[in-house]
């Protein structure tokens, strides 16, 4: 039976992906986050408009539509209204 071999490339990609359009994960910008919640905010709204917000080419859906999870494309408007409904 042949032994299953271990890949990272999806985990890689997705911190390649985080790390070029949040720009909080390098140090010596603008944007750098000095408090940890801050950061926490900045990479849980990229995730929301990543996934929720942008439509990629290859599934020419968003990933939250193509997963089942959402029914339509997300606007900003709406994910600024979850986020103030859930503090």
């Amino acid at each position: 039976m042949p032994v299953p071999t271990k890949s990272t490339s999806f985990a890689e990609r997705s911190n390649l992906t985080l790390r070029m359009s949040c720009r909080r994960f390098m140090r010596l910008t603008n944007g750098f986050s000095k408090k940890i919640e801050n950061h926490a905010h900045a990479v849980a709204l990229h995730m929301m408009f990543y996934n929720f917000c942008r439509i990629h080419k290859t599934l020419r859906v968003t990933p939250a539509m193509e997963a089942g999870v959402a029914d339509h494309l997300w606007t900003l408007e709406e994910v600024v209204a979850m986020s103030h409904s859930v503090n």
